[in-house]
């Protein structure tokens, strides 16, 4: 190549000095020469030193800005190398990165690593072993920030969802909406700029279900996120029921747990010796006594206190027996009088007689109990540390409380008249209040094998770990997309600091309903949202994982200056040489 240059240069030269023309000779010498070695620099072109932070790399994500990209090149240099990780097209000077693994390959020296635009998800954050990382965010995208919800609700439970919204300060307020069910259930109004909101509603069919979030504005949709819910059927408990005279009270109690399918047994003292009995969805059995057979077909126990006081020896032995082993809770319906006797742990409730100015209908409150709810409030609950307030009346005054008795609870009302609010039609008041009271009451559900998802915005093709809390099985779980397609069997992990939690991951395909089977007849759904969802929270993530993951020292140690050789363009010696030989053939027509 070198001989083939000078050659062509010679040439050139020769032949423009030996024109006979001699105006111009020294320029189309000149030129000759520059031509031949335009060709050589465009094949060898020679290198220059340039600044450049070879310890470091500039990682780009989506949404990063180019301003802080030119200003952070400007900062390190221009030679320092720019990867991007993301789904959107590759920028210039930047080189597509598939896996944050080849990063630390392809460059063994790697010390640290400029992040900028979103981030990375934090379960891939491992992948970067001992790089620091230094997290250069951009501006957080409006619309939805924050939003908490269950994603699992019984059955006549309220599903509730809360969160933040941040919108720009100019502009009118905008308004939240939930769309459940085909139709939009509440709302709730945004000041400018946005602010928090909170969204309920009563679910009134099982299965798995997809509501959504609606964030509007001056007529006109700004955002659409979903809310993936599983609302399910629990098994209902066995209550019996049990009173020393006939009273609405209790005879509106049981038409509501009959209505709400729960397995009822109603005991109605009418005399001395007589009583009268109902079953509604069980079967009918002997009421007459209290026996260790009898209490074992039920899970709780609602009485009033005439009722426990006249029990016999044997039956309140066996009361004692079934709640302090975790088989039986118990429900007194009590009045301004004192506690008999016979209630376990009954020394702890102390009831406080209330004025009759005191006694009328007065504000309960509880947690998500409706406006409607008041009544009658004869005497209340002396507080004490030993006791849980689950109602509250006006003052804070306990009007209903509950204690542990052994591995059992026992709760004690002093509202007497709920019935009430039925004659009221304050259905969803009664219906509040009692499944307050039976929920505290239950014993507690026999340990069982139980899933949870460690992420909380599960993506397509991301790590996702899924934590088994019971004995490791024998055989493997299998997890799969409900709506078709391959499953997998889940490769389990068990943690050596507690042997009851075992772990494995997996890496979605696709959105939608996944469902894990195993162990056993345990199963559990949750919904990987795609990569469109919930940008706002998802931002929000991956900044506090990335905050936690750079380390201070590693991230704030002056690295020391370095320099590299690079070619000069080609780009520069094609328009020599085109200069040159453009001039050679103009001079020869002219």
């Amino acid at each position: 190549m070198l001989a083939c240059c000078l050659l062509l240069g010679a040439g050139l030269m020769a032949m423009a000095w030996q024109r006979p023309r001699q105006r111009h000779r020294g320029l189309r010498v000149l030129a000759g020469g520059v031509a031949a070695g335009a060709l050589w620099l465009m094949a060898f072109p020679p290198e220059r030193e340039l600044p450049a932070a070879r310890a470091e790399a500039i990682l780009l994500t989506d949404g990063y800005h180019p301003d802080t990209l030119q200003q952070l090149v400007r900062r390190l240099g221009a030679a320092t190398p720019q990867w991007y990780y993301g789904s959107s097209a590759i920028p210039a000077k930047a080189q597509p990165l598939s896996s944050l693994l080849t990063l630390g390959e392809q460059q063994p020296p790697l010390r640290r690593l400029h992040v900028l635009g979103t981030g990375l998800p934090a379960a891939q954050l491992s992948a970067l072993g001992t790089i620091a990382i230094q997290p250069h965010p951009g501006l957080s995208p409006a619309g939805f920030q924050t939003a908490l919800w269950d994603r699992q609700v019984a059955l006549g439970q309220s599903f509730g969802v809360e969160g933040k919204v941040t919108l720009p300060p100019a502009g009118e307020p905008a308004w939240v909406y939930l769309r459940a069910a085909g139709t939009l259930r509440d709302s709730a109004r945004l000041p400018k700029g946005g602010g928090a909101f909170r969204l309920r509603y009563l679910p009134k069919a099982a299965g798995r279900t997809q509501y959504h979030l609606l964030l509007r504005r001056a007529g006109q949709v700004l955002a659409t996120e979903p809310l993936p819910v599983e609302v399910t059927t629990p098994e209902l408990p066995a209550v019996l029921l049990l009173t020393a005279t006939p009273s609405f009270e209790f005879k509106f109690l049981k038409n509501y747990l009959a209505e709400a399918h729960y397995p009822v047994a109603l005991r109605t003292t009418v005399s001395r010796g007589m009583v009268q009995t109902d079953f509604v969805n069980q079967p009918a059995m002997p009421l007459g006594r209290l026996t260790p057979a009898l209490l074992a077909r039920f899970a709780v126990l609602v009485a009033d206190a005439p009722t426990l006081a006249s029990l016999a020896r044997p039956e309140s032995q066996a009361l004692q027996a079934a709640i302090s082993g975790g088989r039986l809770g118990l429900v007194v319906v009590a009045d301004a009088a004192p506690l008999p006797r016979t209630v376990p742990v009954g020394t702890s409730f102390v009831l406080l007689p209330r004025a009759a100015a005191q006694a009328v209908s007065q504000a309960l409150t509880w947690p998500e109990a409706p406006t409607e709810a008041k009544a009658a409030l004869p005497a209340q609950v002396r507080a004490t540390p030993l006791l849980h307030a689950l109602i509250t009346g006006p003052n804070n005054a306990v009007a209903a409380a509950s204690r542990r008795a052994g591995l059992g609870f026992v709760v004690v009302s002093a509202v007497p008249e709920t019935f009430q609010w039925g004659l009221q039609g304050n259905t969803a008041v009664y219906a509040s209040f009692w499944n307050r009271l039976l929920t505290a009451a239950a014993p507690p559900a026999p340990a069982a094998a139980t899933w949870r998802v460690a992420a909380q915005w599960p993506r397509p093709r991301q790590p996702l770990t899924l934590q088994l809390a019971g004995a490791l099985p024998a055989v493997q779980p299998i997890v799969g997309r409900m709506a078709g397609g391959p499953s997998v069997r889940l490769a389990l992990r068990q943690d050596p600091r507690l042997p009851e939690w075992s772990t494995a991951q997996l890496w979605a395909t696709e959105a939608g309903w996944h469902q894990v089977r195993g162990p056993g007849k345990t199963t559990h759904s949750f919904y990987v949202f795609p990569d469109s969802a919930w940008q706002g929270p998802e931002w929000q993530e991956r900044q506090q994982a990335l905050r936690v993951r750079s380390s201070v020292e590693r991230a704030t140690t002056a690295l020391p200056p370095e320099t590299v050789r690079v070619p000069w363009p080609a780009a520069w010696f094609f328009g020599l040489f085109l200069l040159a030989a453009g001039y050679l053939w103009l001079e020869e027509k002219l």
